[in-house]
């Protein structure tokens, strides 16, 4: 990706020196937990009413213990960057059907942080927080996703932001207000059925972004869509539940499977137009 010489955002929270804790103990089981909520936008604040927060300790530790100094400063700059993209290509989409965009912060956290829908541990992976507007992810995350979850690259990385900032979209458009509310009056099926085609618009949504950026700033090298695409193969519902229990519940999926997810992701990549992400009114997903 080609992204060097690119746009800096000035909506960076850097508290990455202020939050200072990690998680103690239970690792492998709170890993499978992010890879669960990765991606899942919206209001992550049930995962802290489920426990997760029990994985916070208050042992001190290094911020990014599996990334130096070098590394951490690279991918502050390449969010920021990736970032700076995402506003542009939302500012022009908005402007063009006759709105103004409300960019969103991103804030860099180690360990464990502070936001509007709760205290939230890394191990709940990148999240969008629609009370505060914020995006938040902890650096540590690309990490896991090299050597955890097999999805490298620098193109995969940025999907994952592109990815909550298409939750910010949704929130801007009132997408997320109306499911929430819908939810709140469905079935636990139901809810989840609608959850799948909020994460699905939320990945054509990434897709609209990578062809803009593909076409219009010359960022996307040879393989950039491939890293994104793999990304969005290893976080389909059926290949998370298949490696945390076994076996896969379709009823239960929030997220879509792998087959839809990258399915909306190219949808929007051949569109470039968020016209095409309508995954509500899909009869197909």
């Amino acid at each position: 990706m080609r992204w060097k010489t690119g746009r800096r955002s000035t909506n960076i929270e850097n508290r990455q020196k202020l939050s200072g804790k990690a998680a103690a103990g239970g690792g492998g089981i709170f890993f499978i937990m992010a890879l669960v909520v990765f991606f899942m936008g919206g209001d992550p604040t049930y995962l802290v009413k489920e426990g997760v927060q029990r994985s916070v300790s208050g042992v001190s530790a290094p911020a990014n213990p599996n990334l130096s100094e070098e590394e951490t400063a690279e991918l502050s700059d390449f969010v920021s960057v990736v970032l700076a993209s995402t506003e542009d290509v939302w500012d022009d989409i908005f402007a063009s059907k006759g709105g103004r965009y409300q960019q969103p912060s991103l804030v860099l956290f180690t360990g464990v942080v502070n936001s509007a829908c709760g205290r939230m541990p890394a191990a709940a992976g990148p999240f969008y927080c629609g009370n505060d507007r914020k995006i938040y992810i902890d650096l540590e995350f690309y990490h896991d996703m090299r050597t955890k979850m097999n999805a490298p690259g620098d193109f995969a990385q940025a999907y994952v932001i592109a990815h909550e900032v298409g939750h910010h979209a949704q929130n801007m458009l009132g997408v997320l207000g109306q499911v929430n509310k819908a939810k709140s009056r469905s079935s636990k099926i139901d809810a989840n059925a609608l959850s799948v085609r909020t994460e699905l618009q939320a990945d054509c949504f990434s897709g609209v972004w990578a062809h803009k950026v593909q076409n219009d700033f010359n960022m996307v090298e040879e393989g950039d869509i491939d890293e994104a695409l793999n990304a969005a193969s290893k976080i389909g519902d059926d290949v998370l539940q298949k490696q945390a229990q076994g076996y896969v519940i379709p009823e239960s999926f929030t997220h879509g499977s792998s087959k839809q997810r990258k399915n909306w992701f190219l949808k929007g990549l051949k569109s470039g137009n968020i016209d095409s992400c309508n995954s509500f009114e899909a009869s197909s997903l």
